[in-house]
């Protein structure tokens, strides 16, 4: 996975998925001006094709590479698929009797990793598999004994950050050279993202209302993370800004946090306008080349997209 492109895998996915609630996923531009206020622009439907199904996990491979995970209305499995964000067209990637979900690229970039809810007896095990990017081969299994993972994410190529539910829930990080895992945190929520100075920010919860954004150094294991601020009430989807500003997403409004200008959360957007009212993803991808205008009039610039989930 691209560390500089702050490519963030975050979320409720298992949970969507295991309800079957339907959900959709928006593409948006973020705008950000010099005062640090944000807006979001050029909005795009990306899963007409399966608006009565549950679409969720969007991981960008690329600038203008999408992957995501769809269950089709008639489907009892989840399939990835690829969308082109330029030809706009939809790719199957995997098809097969088990589902996927959260698929990722790898540091080698010539492979991807996703999760795979293999049957075990009457039982299922969730596994992390790798597949080639080529899908010219079929996949295969990462971890011999490695199972529960609900949510990842590649620090590098021999460190991996790794999330399983159960009480408490914990998150780890595993060293792939010997299959070691260490425990940074428990009772933590689903979301997680690298910030850009390179820790790793979490949701720290507890029995009462006040959930914290907390910062653990990854340079420094042996020190305890520290407090970013506290959370919105009850909520635990966030995503990290390329300027370090965290988002954080509540039914259907976005707030914003940025330690150097702003003392609290602050109300970014509200999404209602797209009959968006619960939102429980929040992907940025890098930036990409976009044109404005048209004819002798057209502009290219850059732009920062977000790709959004929500029921």
């Amino acid at each position: 996975m691209l560390n500089k492109a702050l490519i963030i895998l975050l979320a409720l996915s298992l949970h969507t998925l295991a309800s079957g609630q339907r959900s959709n996923i928006y593409l948006f531009d973020i705008r950000q001006d010099d005062g640090g206020k944000i807006s979001l622009a050029d909005p795009r439907f990306l899963t007409a094709f399966n608006a009565q199904g549950v679409n969720t996990d969007p991981s960008f491979f690329s600038p203008n590479e999408l992957y995501i995970v769809s269950q089709l209305a008639n489907a009892i499995q989840t399939d990835i698929y690829k969308l082109d964000l330029i030809k706009f067209t939809k790719t199957q990637v995997t098809s097969t009797p088990e589902s996927e979900t959260a698929p990722a690229r790898m540091p080698d970039m010539y492979n991807f990793s996703a999760i795979r809810r293999e049957k075990d007896g009457r039982d299922s095990l969730l596994r992390l598999w790798q597949f080639p990017v080529d899908q010219l081969t079929n996949g295969k299994p990462l971890f011999k004994y490695l199972s529960g993972v609900e949510e990842y994410y590649w620090l590098n190529s021999r460190d991996i950050v790794i999330y399983k539910g159960g009480d408490p829930t914990t998150l780890s990080i595993m060293d792939t050279n010997n299959d070691k895992l260490e425990t940074i945190a428990t009772n933590v929520g689903h979301t997680f993202a690298r910030m850009p100075n390179g820790n790793l920010a979490f949701v720290q919860k507890s029995r009462y209302d006040d959930w914290k954004l907390m910062e653990k150094n990854l340079y420094r294991p042996k020190e305890v993370p520290r407090t970013i601020i506290e959370t919105l009430p009850g909520a635990e989807h966030f995503a990290v800004l390329p300027d370090g500003t965290f988002l954080m997403a509540k039914g259907s409004k976005i707030y914003k946090y940025n330690k150097f200008s702003d003392d609290n959360w602050k109300e970014a957007v509200d999404l209602r306008f797209y009959e968006i009212r619960n939102i429980t993803k929040l992907v940025v991808g890098p930036e990409r080349v976009v044109s404005t205008g048209t004819g002798k009039g057209q502009t290219t610039g850059f732009a920062t997209p977000i790709a959004i989930v929500a029921e």
